[in-house]
């Protein structure tokens, strides 16, 4: 991924810097935070709470966790593939101080709303007790969970945009998104194919990300780093406007305002189309013989590039514990596990994400499940991928982009007037 250009914005490079050092154990420790609380016979029962899961890695984690913690019985709860959707529940539900979810996975955005909340019970006694060395992670995975001083939840796996394509159709990874357009316009019918590329562009959270894309790679921002509103600068409209002429393009879907990862993920391994933008699970599932109708015939590649060069929103999950879970103990014995030596490396080999912490980087059966993990491009890039607005007021901004947007892209204002109306909105909301 050499030559790969980086655009971040000012102020959040060093918040996303990665520090190299030794990683902690994550079994059980003998002090007050062990797994056999209670009787020898006694048995917990946890519910872990995540999104959708295409691969085996969650069930695999569940199962390696109960043999090896046979007082403690983790059971899993899909939540919807819509982060939004999933995001409303999890409001829903811990407003009325419900317990039946002890362990979940949040969303890099979440953290500061649930803390605030007061949804989330704070790690940082755990974490002190256990010795658990938190500068052994990707740094930005670790701030995003932190919020007033405290730690709220463990970094799971980081992600970021990435191009993935059929090596069978595709001789020349496109370096620009001009060269993608042409590209996919060239390929579509080609081996099958219904289309030239697919996105996310259904109006939720995964819109956001494909428009930070877009903007950053033509110069734009969303805010300063002070927090203000600078949206309306015309590196932003350019971005839209680029992404409106894909999507208004034939060579995407016709319903593709209808796709989230899981349709676009699932177009790709049918075999429907040469080029995808997803997150780095994508590889695995696309090589997946018993899932995938392109396996072996995949590659990845940094995302095309604007006149700012190439841009890849900084995504992801942390997870934390139910502030109200009857299991306080326990559910962080599972949660040391999911996010520690263990849980990573299953969740690297057999879903496909990237790790956050780096020694599993080394690891060579982490390495050999996906060329990602062994470049150190990567490694080092992910790290200054492009954030989202950082801001207690997120979830609002969002929303706001999700609607302007796909109004624009649905042809129902221009690029300008979509900007115009997102930096009034927005400074409305951040005052």
């Amino acid at each position: 991924m050499k030559g790969w250009k980086k655009v971040t914005t000012a102020g959040l490079v060093t918040m996303m810097a990665i520090t190299m050092v030794g990683c902690s154990d994550t079994k059980s420790s003998d002090n007050g935070s062990t797994a056999n609380s209670g009787s020898k016979d006694e048995k917990v029962k946890l519910v872990f709470a995540r999104g959708k899961d295409t691969t085996a890695a969650s069930n695999k984690i569940v199962d390696a966790f109960n043999k090896s913690h046979p007082n403690i019985q983790v059971e899993l709860r899909e939540m919807p593939s819509d982060t939004g959707q999933s995001h409303d529940q999890y409001v829903t539900m811990f407003s009325a101080k419900s317990a039946e979810i002890d362990v979940f996975d949040l969303d890099v955005i979440w953290p500061a709303e649930f803390a605030q909340a007061g949804y989330l019970l704070p790690l940082d006694r755990f974490i002190q007790q256990d010795n658990i060395k938190m500068d052994t992670y990707i740094q930005g995975a670790v701030q995003a969970g932190n919020f007033n001083g405290q730690q709220w939840t463990m970094p799971k796996f980081i992600d970021t945009g990435l191009l993935f394509y059929r090596t069978d159709l595709v001789k020349d990874v496109p370096k620009t998104w001009d060269d993608l357009i042409a590209q996919a316009k060239a390929t579509k019918g080609q081996g099958g194919t219904q289309f030239g590329y697919l996105m996310q562009a259904k109006q939720y959270e995964g819109l956001v990300c494909n428009f930070v894309e877009f903007a950053a790679a033509y110069g734009g921002k969303i805010l300063d780093d002070k927090g203000q509103v600078v949206i309306n600068n015309p590196g932003t409209i350019k971005g839209l406007s680029k992404m409106i002429e894909v999507v208004k393009s034939d060579f995407v879907p016709s319903n593709i305002t209808t796709f989230t990862e899981t349709e676009s993920a699932t177009a790709f391994q049918e075999g429907q189309s040469a080029f995808i933008r997803n997150w780095p699970y994508q590889f695995a599932v696309a090589q997946d013989t018993k899932q995938s109708k392109i396996a072996g015939k995949v590659a990845l590649a940094p995302l095309p590039a604007g006149d700012a060069g190439s841009a890849a929103t900084l995504g992801g999950w942390l997870s934390g514990i139910n502030k109200n879970s009857k299991h306080p103990k326990e559910a962080w014995e599972f949660l040391k596990y999911l996010t520690g030596q263990e849980g990573q490396k299953i969740t690297a080999v057999d879903g496909g994400s990237a790790p956050t912490l780096l020694p599993e980087y080394d690891d060579a059966d982490v390495q050999k499940a996906s060329p990602l993990f062994a470049n150190k491009d990567f490694v080092n890039g992910i790290s200054k991928a492009v954030p989202r607005p950082t801001s207690p007021q997120y979830p609002k901004i969002s929303d706001i982009i999700q609607i302007e947007v796909s109004k624009a892209i649905a042809g129902q204002e221009t690029a300008e007037e979509a900007v115009k109306n997102m930096d009034a909105k927005m400074k409305e909301v951040v005052k």
